[in-house]
């Protein structure tokens, strides 16, 4: 049985760490595209295959080692600004 978009972006999310908004943002310029999945919103085809291709995309980049971890760029900031604040 074929796993739905729904099912595939939420196992990416998990492996890659990154924030839905930021998956919807970079993949289709829309913040919202996974909460609305998640509500039941249905897309089209264009919007499957470039959200795809972005998962594709970046797993083929992380494997390469060009992608570290990802997580949330604010989180990362505040851990950053902490380290420089110790002693």
């Amino acid at each position: 049985m074929e796993k739905t978009l729904l099912q595939r972006i939420e196992a990416f999310l998990t492996e890659s760490r990154m924030p839905p908004s930021v998956l919807g943002r970079d993949a289709v310029h829309d913040p919202r595209l996974v909460s609305d999945l998640r509500g039941g919103r249905t897309v089209g085809r264009s919007v499957e295959c470039r959200v795809e291709h972005f998962m594709n995309k970046w797993r083929a980049e992380r494997h390469a080692g060009r992608i570290g971890p990802s997580g949330d760029r604010r989180t990362r900031a505040m851990r950053a600004a902490t380290m420089e604040a110790r002693p």
